[in-house]
């Protein structure tokens, strides 16, 4: 959830609680399966099971807020797949089939499907989750009737006709979560904040400066890493990394004496956010100018302090994917049709399109 708590206090919910509870839909949903004829063998069920219990372990600190913060150009899908790797030469190869599913090279697709696709326990999990600790009914869903719909032919994972309603709901769902809770403008704004206290943080490392931190965090912060190999070192440093790690850090930067470091890890221990405006089109130049020039005066900031306090960027909101595993129905006569094109509800289709949002930070 990032830093969703800053604007949801609830939202204190871990991926650990995340990870169990795609396991439990996982299996109703081999139940399931398995009830209308779909033959899963055990080892394919474990798989399964392994597989999704595993498939977001390589995220890092404030999941995706710090992405490539930590460890830069690397897809926390890559960072799985290296720590199952990792597991599988410690377990002399039993994650071999789970790691085939996971990558999808598997040859039953269905299976990677249920892992990584619109309609995925994944999706199912952190949705109905997320509104749940959040208090945002809108993203609350029907998890167990979707999968209660859930069959397969020609090993390819479809959606029963009369399920269709209830697709299109966790669709919108979908949207809705996107830009009420994980592209909240206040959320975004903290994230930013987050990337930038540690870009600052290796600024001051490179120049010889003091910070206290965990070995593991300070080791990312001063070298420049990407973890290419399954033994690397690299993995045991990043696996000693929690949420706790960067707090701790923030509360000891938040007395440094660099002005810039202090003051942002201030700004999020204390919940001291920047203003944040968002709108659909690009900021104006001369209004960003203005609002630098305003800052520059009022908060007695040098110039190259400038973009660590007034910044712009972009959200983007894309529920429903028409480039990726698609959701098809398997309609009555068995013919396979993607929901964007059997939905009554025009909307659907909309929610292919992307989004855009462009916002500006400054301080209030």
């Amino acid at each position: 959830m990032g830093l969703s708590y800053l604007v949801y206090p609830g939202a204190h919910h871990t991926r650990f609680h995340h990870a169990i509870g795609c396991v439990f839909l996982m299996q109703k949903t081999i139940d399931t399966l398995r009830l209308k004829g779909v033959e899963i063998s055990m080892k394919e069920e474990e798989a399964l099971l392994v597989a999704i219990l595993l498939h977001d372990i390589g995220h890092g600190p404030f999941s995706h807020a710090l992405e490539h913060s930590i460890v830069r150009g690397v897809h926390h899908e890559e960072l799985s797949l290296k720590f199952m790797e990792a597991l599988n030469t410690e377990m002399g190869g039993k994650l071999d089939l789970a790691i085939s599913v996971f990558t999808n090279r598997y040859p039953r697709k269905f299976m990677n499907q249920l892992v990584s696709s619109q309609l995925d326990m994944d999706r199912l999990d952190y949705l109905k989750r997320d509104s749940f600790y959040t208090g945002v009914a809108e993203g609350n869903i029907n998890a167990e009737r979707l999968i209660s719909m859930l069959t397969v032919k020609n090993d390819t994972l479809l959606l029963e006709e009369k399920g269709i309603y209830s697709a299109e709901k966790f669709i919108v769902a979908r949207r809705m979560m996107y830009w009420m809770v994980y592209l909240h403008k206040t959320s975004v704004a903290a994230e930013e904040i987050l990337v930038k206290i540690l870009q600052r943080a290796k600024v001051l490392l490179s120049e010889g400066k003091e910070l206290a931190a965990n070995p593991s965090l300070l080791y990312f912060l001063k070298n420049e890493s990407e973890i290419i190999t399954s033994n690397s070192t690299l993995i045991e440093a990043f696996s000693g990394l929690d949420d706790v790690d960067i707090l701790s850090a923030l509360k000891c930067w938040s007395a440094h004496e660099d002005y810039v470091l202090s003051r942002m890890c201030t700004s999020i221990l204390q919940r001291k956010l920047p203003k944040v405006e968002m709108q659909n089109e690009p900021f104006e130049a001369s209004y960003l100018e203005k609002i630098k020039q305003e800052a520059l005066k009022k908060q007695e900031l040098k110039e190259t302090e400038l973009p660590y306090f007034v910044f712009t960027g972009m959200v983007e909101n894309k529920a429903y994917d028409t480039d990726e595993h698609n959701i098809d129905l398997l309609l009555k006569d068995e013919t396979i049709l993607d929901i964007a094109s059997a939905s009554d509800q025009l909307n659907i289709m909309a929610l292919s399109k992307s989004v855009r949002k462009h916002y500006i930070c400054y301080p209030k």
